[in-house]
């Protein structure tokens, strides 16, 4: 008998085929959390691969100490809720130079407090393999990666040096010191994000839906007015519209568009006739040509 899956559920099965590869594999994963949606998506396909049990590795936030308030809540929330072991890393020489997007660019922030946090991490606790929550059809350096993207010793990412994947067939071996970037979400679409998350009902940070909240007009992009350390230009004036977010970091470097979907099934409406990258909200994109690609061969996620 021939059961036929829907584009979900064969989607979902790759998904925890790829935990399930990676727990039987490596000796020390780890899941990279970051508190959006497709973390959100990550978490809950996670319990559902090795479930009755809790995942095998622990869940990794790297906090920049610039995320949105709202998703620290949700983070303690769900760490609380679902009783996964959480390691929280902040880089402790970029805090003490009080490195921060305002000052310093978000180039210099990204890299001290996001790329160079990781790495640090991934050193400190020695996880061979983390899971992270990449889609290919965010941006074109994701859209080449490999599913299993390999590192070398330094964490650094080669675009021409990487395995083939056939047939579903994934090499695992790595050398001492290399680890390797898993990305189980590789094949799923922002479209499917949502749908996925509508259809098991999985709890998301409430600045994916539609609600009047402070923002600031700049470089073309609604900035939140999170809290005070927020710098306003000359000129600029904080209003309140009605806004919600498609991507979430850190929340100067983070743009949120005017919209009234303030439900799931609203925002994937909304999603239906998008016709552009949800990463065109996030100022880090465009610090340079090529800068995705760049960051992740220096590293990052």
């Amino acid at each position: 008998m021939t059961i036929a899956l829907t584009h979900l559920q064969r989607l979902e099965a790759e998904s925890i085929h790829i935990f399930r590869e990676v727990a039987a594999a490596f000796t020390k994963p780890v899941m990279l959390y970051s508190v959006g949606k497709d973390s959100s998506v990550l978490m809950h396909l996670a319990m559902k691969a090795f479930y009755p049990a809790k995942p095998p590795f622990p869940f990794l936030h790297v906090d920049t100490t610039w995320k949105f308030r709202e998703m620290i809540a949700f983070r303690d929330q769900m760490a609380q809720k679902l009783g996964f072991d959480l390691l929280v890393h902040v880089n402790e020489d970029g805090l003490r130079d009080n490195i921060n997007p305002f000052d310093h660019g978000s180039n210099t922030h990204t890299h001290v407090m996001k790329t160079m946090a990781l790495r640090q991490a991934l050193d400190k606790y020695g996880f061979d393999a983390a899971f992270g929550g990449a889609r290919r059809d965010e941006e074109k350096s994701r859209a080449k990666e490999r599913i299993f993207s390999f590192r070398s010793a330094q964490h650094v990412w080669d675009p021409k040096n990487q395995r083939p994947e056939m047939w579903k067939i994934f090499n695992t071996r790595i050398a001492s010191g290399e680890s390797i970037r898993v990305f189980p979400l590789s094949n799923w679409t922002e479209l499917d994000i949502w749908q996925y998350i509508l259809q098991e009902n999985i709890p998301i940070v409430p600045l994916y839906f539609a609600k009047q909240r402070p923002v600031v007009e700049r470089d073309g992009m609604l900035i939140l007015k999170d809290d005070e350390r927020m710098k306003l230009r000359p000129g600029e004036v904080v209003e309140d519209r009605l806004v919600r977010f498609r991507t979430l970091g850190c929340y100067p470097l983070t743009g949120a568009i005017e919209s009234d979907a303030d439900t799931l099934e609203a925002i994937v409406g909304e999603m239906l006739t998008a016709r552009t990258s949800e990463r065109q909200g996030r100022l880090i994109d465009r610090d340079e040509a090529g800068s995705m690609e760049k960051k992740k061969r220096e590293g990052y996620f």
